[in-house]
């Protein structure tokens, strides 16, 4: 087991100070911190029965609910290691990262899931180990918080998904740095509208907890703007497409006891955050990575316009650098143990640091700007390219809502971008590029601007741009 300083779970924590508490709302239920506390011990005498502790790795293929949420305190509770699995995934591939992982178990409630094991596994249903109407009072258990914690898939567009190990220290530093900006307190509520697969949505577990405030589970077909009704959220975290499907939905003002909307997930259209903050939203941009268990850098609150239109400033328990190429580097706590590959966990650090993949500058202001990927960087004619320059004119249209452009081979100039829109209108693409004409160079005009797909985008975090460079080869 790892060594280091110990904490006891924050759950049983709140438990003890503030069993009445609100802890966790579904649409069916209010759990409070002692129901929690209770279901989660119960659950966790169920997975040390079946020897899923202590470091085990444990895959877990469910949908955003409370047995989910039951299942990783769970987890961490007894030492071992869970490994959240995109439930978009067909059974096949569910197996395939179960193995990939050398994973003791997969806990799925999908019935064919569960009769195509390879042998390597156990596949249960979430039915057969949580237990949700516990009554005991558990005892506080004190676990080292350098223990290995999660593994989660990064989304795997240009290639094979990385696989990234936590330790409960990673994200517990996040949690801190992230709670010290945007405050959140007793009685608070944070909307889970984040895939738990993804590190957006288990931060929110952890801020909620560190805080002893509540996570808010909304209805599964429930929309954004429906879940900010029904559940009393005075947080949200949301990807930008979520956030204008918000404001298409709501045309009033922002509900008074809305405190925070942290947006993250890809950049954000300038047009999207003037109609936000123009309605009262508190926006909150950031920048984040899985390495790094989500935030690195995020604007205060009450955050000007000018403010709005970087990624923030540096939270605590982060160290960022520019490198003199302009990639932009990054070391903490909260910096993820590693990524496995194979049977082996490789260090992600270079000289101490972990290189993002992405390139940006800091301003006089101490903003992180953020420029693009640097494999999505490509040479046109001699030139470079960086597509989200692109994209950030497009979306600065009117009538653009999102923007997407790649790099398509061309016998002159080697490659050439092509952009894909998605618009509260008819595809204007003649009037578009002579609008993007009078802010940026003629070789960064795209050769044609066609409808956005809504396969292309992955759960609303991810695009694929693999397949949009297919589809604009065929023309």
């Amino acid at each position: 087991m790892a060594a280091g300083p110990h904490a006891p779970c924050p759950i049983h924590r709140h438990a003890q100070a503030r069993p009445d508490a609100l802890a966790l709302w579904t649409p069916d239920r209010r759990w409070t911190y002692a129901a929690l506390d209770a279901a989660v011990a119960a659950t966790g005498r169920h997975l040390r029965e079946r020897g899923w502790a202590d470091g085990a790795r444990v895959a877990l293929r469910l949908p955003r609910g409370p047995a989910f949420v039951v299942l990783l305190w769970a987890l961490w509770r007894e030492g071992a290691v869970a490994a959240p699995i995109s439930s978009r995934l067909p059974d096949v591939e569910a197996w395939r990262a179960t193995s990939r992982l050398h994973a003791r178990g997969l806990i799925t409630r999908n019935r064919e899931a569960l009769n195509e094991g390879d042998g390597g596994a156990d596949a249960v249903p979430p039915e057969s180990i949580v237990v949700r109407n516990a009554t005991s009072r558990p005892a506080s258990t004190a676990r080292p918080i350098r223990r290995r914690a999660t593994i989660l898939f990064t989304s795997g567009s240009t290639g094979r998904p990385t696989a990234v190990l936590h330790s409960w220290a990673n994200h517990l530093y996040s949690a801190k740095g992230a709670n010290a900006n945007v405050p959140l307190r007793a009685g608070d509520r944070w909307l889970l509208s984040l895939p738990l697969y993804h590190v957006g949505g288990l931060a929110i577990l952890v801020r909620c907890a560190l805080a002893g405030a509540a996570v808010a589970v909304p209805g599964r077909d429930a929309s954004v703007s429906e879940a900010v009704a029904t559940t009393g959220a005075t947080h949200l975290s949301l990807v930008p497409t979520q956030l204008r499907r918000l404001l298409d939905a709501r045309q009033g003002r922002a509900p008074e006891r809305v405190r925070a909307v942290l947006v993250g997930g890809g950049p954000i259209p300038s047009g999207l955050l003037r109609r936000g903050s123009d309605r009262g939203w508190p926006l909150h941009t950031s920048y984040g990575s899985t390495e790094m268990a989500s935030q690195i850098t995020t604007t205060s609150p009450g955050a000007s316009r000018a403010d709005l239109q970087t990624a923030g400033r540096r939270l605590p328990h982060r160290r960022v650098r520019i490198a003199e190429d302009g990639h932009i580097l990054v070391a903490g706590p909260s910096l993820c143990v590693g990524v496995i590959e194979g049977d082996t966990i490789r260090d992600p650090r270079e000289d101490g640091w972990y290189p993002t993949g992405d390139v940006g500058h800091f301003d006089a202001q101490g903003r992180l700007h953020v420029q693009g990927r640097v494999d999505r960087q490509f040479v046109s004619g001699g030139e470079n390219i960086q597509p989200e320059e692109i994209e950030a004119a497009l979306e600065r249209v009117d009538e653009i809502e999102r923007a997407v452009v790649v790099a398509v081979p061309h016998e002159a100039y080697g490659h050439r971008p092509v952009a894909f829109v998605r618009t509260r209108g008819p595809l204007r693409p003649d009037a578009w590029r002579q609008t993007l004409s009078t802010s940026l160079p003629k070789f960064k005009l795209p050769d044609s601007i066609r409808s956005l797909p809504e396969a292309a985008v992955d759960g609303q975090l991810k695009v694929d741009h693999e397949a949009l460079r297919q589809r604009a080869r065929r023309g």
